[in-house]
């Protein structure tokens, strides 16, 4: 591998850890958005907001963990980083069942 190859090389690992990033800075945001906002408001609105977060979020963030193991597995020199990126992506979980769960318990 020449140099060339190998600044190109840092550069898509560098950018799929920003997309798993980004995206998990989007759905946490939004969620603590929908969390806080039924907190302090009582409004059902955020309550049933954050409760879609979940469904779409899910299935969406199922999709590209999916689509970076696939990736991963056909490039395999890109692998790390894909695992990497899903880890930053399953940090969400967590936080989403104990958004879920204060959330129901204030509900009631």
């Amino acid at each position: 591998m020449n140099d060339s190859q190998i600044t190109q090389s840092k550069k898509k690992g560098s950018e799929i850890l920003y997309f798993a990033k980004s995206l998990f800075g989007l759905c946490f945001i939004l969620g603590s958005i929908c969390f806080f906002g039924q907190l302090l408001t009582k409004a059902v609105e955020f309550a049933v907001g954050g409760y879609m977060l979940l469904i779409f979020g899910t299935f969406f963030n199922i999709l590209v963990i999916l689509g970076l193991l696939i990736y991963g597995w056909v490039y395999k020199p890109r692998l790390n980083e894909c695992l990497k990126a899903i880890g930053i992506l399953l940090i969400n979980i967590p936080i989403a069942v104990l958004y879920a769960v204060i959330g129901v318990n204030n509900l009631q």
